[in-house]
């Protein structure tokens, strides 16, 4: 079941598909199109949720406002608080107006390999990989085949999951411990990295929330810097 009157966000089916990447951003004109036929309007407050565990809802949230969104939240605690607190569910699907959305693309929210790799090698922003520790520190394989072990040299591991109880962001307090405990500056510019380009966005939402000013988005994430066998990797 949905919120009564909920429109379906599919992370999926808004992605590049052009690209080999997974959840790569589309273009901006064809994001547009897709926000006008499901039903989107963005002269409107758009409040976000998922299933409750604050995993994918921040990502739509972070195209959303790339692509010109203004009024983007995110419903606390997702469905399943929805649904702890005995709100209404529907079931199957609603009709709905079309939508009114002119995609304005935001390019300095997105950073590319060429980025991420002057920033490894120059330290001219920190990068922060989401990933959970084992990945980050090449003691698991990644859930996507064909990708190395390990992490971007010179990364910060800040775990996604550090940052969200109960489906919620920690608060501010909590969040500035968490970043501080792994080393985090925010006086430094930070690009936010994971294994797709998902749970990077937690890492932005986190961040945003604590005011911290030049953040950007990794969008190949590992699934791109893994993949290339002719690009740096720690531990060696």
């Amino acid at each position: 079941g949905h919120i009564p009157g909920a429109l379906f966000f599919d992370i999926e089916a808004l992605s590049d598909r052009a690209s080999p990447l997974p959840h790569m951003m589309p273009r901006p004109e064809a994001f547009a199109v897709a926000m006008r036929e499901l039903g989107v309007r963005q002269d409107k407050h758009l409040v976000i949720y998922d299933e409750g565990n604050l995993f994918s809802a921040p990502r739509a949230w972070w195209m959303l406002r790339t692509f010109g969104a203004e009024k983007v939240s995110i419903l606390a605690g997702g469905l399943a608080g929805w649904q702890r607190d005995e709100w209404l569910l529907r079931e199957g699907e609603e009709a709905h107006e079309g939508g009114e959305f002119e995609a304005k693309f935001a390019p300095q929210a997105v950073v590319r390999l060429t980025d991420v790799l002057l920033a490894s090698h120059e330290k001219t922003a920190q990068i922060v990989d989401a990933r959970p520790a084992a990945r980050f520190n090449a003691q698991a394989d990644e859930p996507r085949p064909g990708l190395r072990r390990g992490h971007i040299p010179g990364a910060l591991n800040v775990p996604w999951t550090e940052l969200v109880y109960e489906g919620e962001l920690k608060t501010t307090d909590e969040l500035n411990e968490v970043f501080f405990s792994h080393g985090v500056s925010f006086d430094r510019p930070i690009i936010a990295s994971c294994g797709s380009g998902v749970t990077a966005a937690v890492v932005v939402l986190a961040l945003a929330t604590l005011d911290v000013p030049d953040v950007t988005l990794y969008d190949g994430a590992w699934s791109e810097w893994g993949a290339r066998t002719d690009l740096p990797v720690e531990p060696a």
